[in-house]
């Protein structure tokens, strides 16, 4: 494997900062070198300086989109947590019925909006798509629009397919929902249709104005703001809060907190779940 030098550490970090929001300190070197070993390999490259100016070159930014894919985790799993998808199930999609209810919209005609704002490969969405099937399978819940995006095309890609290997597969799926929402293809599990419909996946980075976004009654970005240094999460929480509905709800990782980060959200606690909403 090609050892990286101090120096380049510095240009590459610099560009991957400026292009995805991703931050990396000087002591990720060998991160760098895992991440972005084989692409060098795959471009003909000699040293990472010489991927730099590559990457910098490309006026289609096929390369720069292959960096970030090489940089971005995608760590996830079916129902990762488990806590936020009993939360959705038990408190916040029932009170939010009852919400629209009250306001005399018929909780058949409602339309909710769920946003998975870094979705990865899809996986917390589809859990999301089994939760809100389950709890309205019979027809007369409200009708929900249900988004994920993510910066890494080929998440976007996979989560678009909804196809997934064996070892994705077993990461926190129950073998009863893989047969009742799940059918083989090929060597792969793939999302059944009536699931799939129920979402629409899409490219976007974070770090940039939420252009046309609009706004939601649900927002998910677990994990990935620890990514960002503390002044861009005050940024992206901030533009978080303004595509949030005023009664709306927010969730974030389990090992995150908004303490110091928006003082426009206010944590509440629900059992063993804490998630936040505007003040």
């Amino acid at each position: 494997m090609l050892k990286i030098k101090p120096e380049e550490i510095k240009v590459l970090s610099s560009y991957i900062y400026n292009v995805s929001g991703i931050s990396i300190d000087a002591s990720k070197a060998y991160l760098l070198e895992t991440r972005f070993g084989k692409l060098l390999e795959e471009e003909g490259c000699k040293s990472y300086t010489e991927l730099y100016h590559k990457a910098k070159s490309d006026a289609r930014k096929t390369l720069e989109k292959k960096i970030i894919n090489a940089i971005t985790t995608n760590e996830t799993l079916f129902f990762r947590d488990t806590s936020p998808f009993d939360l959705l199930k038990f408190k916040i999609l029932p009170e939010l019925v009852d919400a629209r209810s009250a306001k005399g919209t018929r909780p058949g005609a409602a339309n909710l909006k769920i946003w998975s704002s870094a979705c990865s490969t899809g996986q917390e969405v589809y859990s999301i798509a089994i939760v809100i099937k389950e709890l309205f399978g019979n027809g007369t819940g409200p009708k929900v629009s249900l988004v994920g995006t993510d910066l890494s095309d080929a998440a976007v890609s996979q989560a678009s397919a909804g196809s997934y290997n064996k070892f994705e597969i077993e990461r926190g799926l129950p073998r009863e929902k893989l047969q009742r929402y799940f059918t083989m293809a090929g060597s792969n599990w793939k999302i059944k249709d009536e699931i799939r419909a129920m979402a629409t996946f899409r490219r976007m980075n974070l770090m940039q104005p939420f252009v046309g976004v609009g706004k939601f009654d649900i927002i998910f970005c677990r994990n990935v703001a620890i990514y960002f240094t503390l002044p861009d999460r005050k940024k992206l929480f901030n533009k978080i809060a303004d595509a949030l509905e005023p009664d709306g709800y927010l969730l974030i990782g389990s090992t995150e907190s908004l303490t110091g980060v928006c003082p426009r959200f206010v944590p509440k606690r629900h059992l063993r779940s804490v998630y936040y909403q505007l003040s």
